[in-house]
């Protein structure tokens, strides 16, 4: 991986993961990177300044009110020189600043001065990182833009055993190239749905459909990971928001929605692979339905049908729907290309063993108005790779005319 040119802004925070940032900077250089390490005063503390200047070979920030460095606006200065700040390790108190806006240090000052990208690797105990100020915090850091890398899975250094522990250095410097790439994404917005949507009966049932997610995240994160700015509005699944990211949470299908609604204006291309529930009680039961009855009637009502409001938006973004089908594939996809005047549609036979719902794996065939390719079945994160070079050429050939 190699930064070479590259400036970026070492931040580390008050953690006894600091001890790993200095093998950080030591990759970070030897990839390339020119690296100015800023320190809080808690960081100090763990590691000395004078460690962190002999592994990145250039000299430590550490005072906001340092008369030497801010003689000539040094927090200012190293804003402006950043092509990227990383903060490693990120502690629950930085991010709960960080979210606020404060200026109270050098490193938070710096943060709210640069438009660098930064990108924070979260570092602390797992109840922390669990406590609901601290989602709170990431949800808003997320909204603005800010890409989170990790927390990991393990053995922490207070003996308990989670979510908290802050990314090895090399998997950090691996993430700092990715951000810093030009994929063939770069530039364009991407607003991405994954998942399924739950339509409530009552306070306790819902129907929903047998969506993991999967598919929808290796899409947003391979768009990321192409230099595209990745907006994910995600309905109900377990997964880890991916590196670089902005995520929406949503329940219901009219919830997802007033959230496309909301992003699809800023997007270039809008891709769904949500599985959104055709179908909604049409009025839910407000207590629980208790099971002494024998019966009871639910009535349906349609939901939204959100590609086709999209398709309608101005200005339109270039629109890639998902077919989920059982039988006659090719079929069915391409009715619903034209019927809802899509772009291009990626159609997954969800009956076919291995493949589709609550499988690592995937294939699709995927058509345009004059076109159609079939990617063969593999890891859903290649596949979503390859289909995003699909889009890619279909947008660019749109773009100059050649569609």
């Amino acid at each position: 991986m190699s930064l070479s040119g590259r400036h970026i802004v070492l931040g580390v925070t008050g953690g006894i993961a600091a001890y790993k940032s200095a093998d950080l900077a030591r990759r970070l250089r030897k990839a390339g990177a020119a690296v100015h390490v800023v320190m809080t005063p808690a960081a100090t503390r763990f590691v000395a300044p004078l460690t962190f200047q002999a592994v990145s070979a250039n000299p430590v920030h550490t005072d906001l009110l340092d008369p030497s460095a801010e003689a000539a606006m040094g927090h200012i200065s190293l804003a402006r020189r950043a092509d990227l700040v990383l903060i490693a390790p990120a502690s629950a108190d930085f991010m709960a600043r960080l979210a606020h806006g404060l200026a109270d240090d050098l490193l938070a000052t710096l943060c709210l001065a640069t438009r660098a990208p930064i990108a924070l690797a979260p570092a602390m105990n797992q109840a922390m990182w669990e406590n609901a100020a601290t989602r709170a915090n990431v949800n808003v850091l997320r909204e603005r833009g800010i890409h989170l890398l990790g927390p990991g899975e393990g053995e922490q250094a207070c003996g308990e055993t989670g979510e908290g522990r802050m990314f090895e250095p090399f998997d950090l410097v691996a993430a700092a190239g990715k951000l810093l790439s030009d994929g063939f994404l770069s530039g364009l917005r991407l607003l991405v749905t994954a998942g399924p949507t739950q339509e409530a009966i009552d306070p306790v049932r819902y129907l929903s459909n047998r969506s993991s997610g999967r598919m929808g995240f290796a899409v947003a994160s391979a768009a990321a990971d192409e230099g595209g700015e990745v907006t994910l509005v995600s309905g109900p699944v377990t997964l880890a928001t991916p590196a670089g990211v902005k995520r929406h949470d949503v329940d219901s299908a009219q919830e997802m929605r007033a959230a496309v609604m909301r992003y699809v204006g800023g997007a270039d291309i809008f891709i769904s692979t949500a599985a959104v529930a055709d179908y909604r009680p049409a009025v839910p039961w407000k207590r629980k339905i208790k099971k002494k009855q024998v019966g009871f009637q639910l009535e349906l009502t349609r939901n939204p049908d959100i590609l086709s409001e999209v398709v309608k938006a101005s200005p339109r973004p270039f629109v890639v729907g998902f077919a989920a089908e059982t039988e006659d594939l090719a079929a069915y996809a391409k009715q619903k290309l034209h019927a809802k005047n899509l772009d291009m549609i990626a159609a997954n036979p969800v009956a076919e063993a291995g493949v589709g719902f609550d499988s690592a794996e995937n294939r699709l065939e995927v058509f345009w108005r004059d076109g159609h390719c079939e990617l063969p079945r593999m890891d859903k994160r290649l596949l979503a790779r390859q289909l995003l070079q699909l889009i890619a050429t279909r947008y660019a050939a749109g773009k100059s005319g050649t569609n």
